[in-house]
């Protein structure tokens, strides 16, 4: 379901703007339709009223808890079923954020990701998005969506930046709380400049080598990491947002000295900061995560050089929760190995 055809819906039941927005806002809020001082009797329109119970209904199975996966460092990650039997994952991070997924695989096939090696299954609809925030905010507070789950977003544009919109207003989500994620697709930075909603913007960097970056990201738009830098500082000073760009650290890959050069290069001076993740190990595929001294050294480095730096620990670490593993274990998708040349 897309939140324009329940729009739709709601103006057929005679909903005004202002009664569209109301059950909008309550179930983005994850509150029920009766929520109120006033009984909605007394102030919605008859028909709307007689299908309310029936729209709760289909918007409570758009996205429903198929299993929950508790971490000791306060995360969850919870295996989501949507209405059609197809799976996603959302994560519960510490201190009320929520990385939500925008599709069912993924076609980017990044070679370290669980997700991409069934591809594309289908896209999520911008109400199924919204829906796995209503789910977890039935569980814990929600003050932070990050679009970093299953999926590209900008693969899924038209349904994101109609979930964002909802989530940056009646969803009383804070626009700087909202960050999508991408690998770099040009149709980005023409698209978030023109929202109502204006995310913050996380950028898949992982390498500073264009012909490592192909590798890892195999079937990602054939942006230079410089190029890609240049676009999301524009981005960034046009939002007053710094960029976050994402590194998954990959053991004696894209960990070496190289590619601290590489990275005081790109960034110093830059609007911007730096998530060093170290990999969150999937047994299916062949990388490892390098140690938490070397992650640490290399942080402390590229922090004396200028860059600011964050050593994100990757949620979920003793669930064996990284993105994709709960519902590979589910379905069993097929696997896939792709040798890396570190030294490209």
């Amino acid at each position: 379901m897309q939140i324009e055809s329940l729009r739709q819906r709601l103006r057929a039941l005679g909903a005004n703007p202002r009664h569209e927005q109301r059950v909008l806002r309550l179930w983005s809020q994850a509150l029920p339709q009766t929520a109120g001082r006033r009984q909605v009797q007394h102030f919605l329109p008859a028909p709307l009223v007689a299908e309310l119970p029936a729209i709760a209904s289909e918007l409570a199975a758009l996205a429903t808890l198929h299993s929950e996966h508790p971490a000791d460092d306060g995360s969850a990650r919870l295996l989501v079923k949507l209405a059609d039997g197809q799976m996603v994952e959302s994560v519960l991070l510490p201190r009320g954020g929520l990385c939500v997924s925008t599709q069912v695989g993924c076609a980017v096939g990044c070679v370290f990701c669980m997700t991409g090696t069934t591809g594309l299954i289908r896209q999520v609809g911008s109400a199924e998005i919204v829906a796995q925030v209503a789910l977890a905010r039935a569980r814990r507070p929600v003050k932070k969506v990050v679009f970093m789950g299953m999926g590209e977003p900008a693969h899924n544009l038209d349904n994101v930046m109609e979930a964002i919109d909802l989530l940056g207003t009646v969803g009383n989500i804070g626009h700087k709380n909202l960050v999508f994620s991408t690998v770099g697709d040009a149709r980005v930075f023409e698209a978030l400049p023109l929202g109502r909603v204006k995310p913050a913007l996380a950028l898949s960097l992982h390498t500073t080598k264009a012909e490592l970056r192909e590798q890892l990201l195999p079937r990602a738009p054939r942006v230079a990491p410089d190029e890609l830098v240049a676009l999301g500082e524009a981005y960034a000073r046009a939002t007053d947002y710094p960029i976050q760009y994402q590194w998954t650290l990959l053991d004696g890959i894209n960990d070496g000295d190289d590619e601290v050069e590489g990275l005081v290069r790109l960034l110093h001076g830059k609007f911007a900061i730096l998530n060093l993740i170290p990999y969150n190990a999937v047994p299916e595929l062949p990388f490892t995560r390098p140690s938490w001294d070397k992650a640490a050294d290399l942080a402390r480095r590229l922090h004396r050089r200028g860059i600011l730096t964050k050593l994100r620990q990757s949620a979920g670490q003793d669930v064996d929760g990284g993105c994709g593993q709960l519902r590979a274990r589910a379905e069993r998708p097929a696997r896939r190995t792709v040798p890396i040349r570190a030294e490209a």
